[in-house]
């Protein structure tokens, strides 16, 4: 096979493999780590928040100060904002993804936008609950409420529903196009009957992986829907809820009786995480469903 190749060539070749088995090797150290890690989060959080775990626990509403009953409400309050969250944000991230995937045009403009998407992207989850807070609780009036807190977690989640939507857009083969605008199909029926159905795993896979995101967000919500108790879960979407993140938070840092309420805090960051785990597991294999579909 190397026959051909003279004695640099050669050195080259064996400096470039010794350079990629060490770049191999970085990386699985690197995951390594990060499962080890995983691993040490979920068995310490396993091992304390397991005593913790009951039906009482999961179906009742808190009671004496936090420090007894149950977190229902919490899990109800972060199943609403999540999923309120996907509702409002899964259109407008796919209809931005369908624009600059098959309608714009190639240039400064479209790059600005797709900068912009990026950097939002990046930004800490505090800059929009403050966003939130300025804008649909004092600039629209609507208070601390669940429409604000589902409003500014779909902002919250829309860059990365549009970068994936974007990105499952684009591995649609070209051929499928070309096929429906041979048949006599204008570009929306080939986007609406051919592209989409083609990208809806990649679309909904992101999607579900931007909901498990908004369900572990405590920034975004703590100034625009959450408060520390409500008696009764909400009624109206311009209600208070409680959640989750904005639950362990308190109970961790401003409790009144914060050694009292250590249980409750780690059966509720285990159920937490068991909920974005769940949400983790369902986009898995909603993708290989839908994939299998498509073939």
């Amino acid at each position: 096979m190397y026959g051909s190749l003279d004695a640099h060539d050669l050195k080259r070749l064996g400096a470039r493999k010794r350079k990629q088995g060490v770049m191999f090797l970085l990386f699985r150290v690197a995951a390594l780590v990060n499962g080890i890690a995983l691993a040490f989060i979920c068995g310490f959080l396993l091992i304390k928040g397991i005593p913790a775990l009951s039906w009482e626990f999961l179906s009742e509403m808190p009671r004496d100060s936090m420090t007894a009953g149950g977190i229902w409400p919490a899990i109800a309050g972060t199943a609403i904002l999540a999923l309120g969250a996907l509702i409002v944000a899964f259109p407008l991230g796919v209809a931005s993804a369908v624009y600059l995937s098959e309608y714009a045009k190639p240039g400064r403009v479209t790059r600005f936008i797709r900068l912009g998407i990026a950097n939002l992207a990046g930004v800490p989850s505090v800059v929009f609950g403050l966003f939130g807070l300025a804008f649909f609780v004092t600039f629209f009036g609507w208070g601390v409420s669940i429409l604000s807190g589902v409003c500014t977690l779909a902002v919250l989640t829309l860059p990365i529903i549009i970068g994936t939507a974007e990105e499952a857009l684009k591995n649609v083969p070209d051929t499928y196009r070309q096929a429906s605008y041979g048949l006599g199909a204008t570009k929306w029926q080939t986007i609406r009957r051919v592209v989409l159905p083609a990208a809806l795993p990649g679309m909904l896979t992101g999607s579900i992986l931007g909901l498990s995101r908004a369900a572990g967000e405590t920034a975004a919500i703590m100034f625009t829907a959450a408060v520390f108790f409500r008696p009764t879960l909400p009624s109206s979407i311009f209600d208070s809820v409680m959640a989750l993140p904005y639950h362990i938070y308190v109970l961790a840092t401003a409790g009144t009786e914060i050694d009292k309420t250590r249980p409750l805090q780690y059966g509720s960051a285990l159920v937490l995480i068991a909920m974005v785990f769940s949400l983790n597991l369902f986009a898995t294999w909603l993708r290989a469903r839908l994939q299998r579909k498509n073939q």
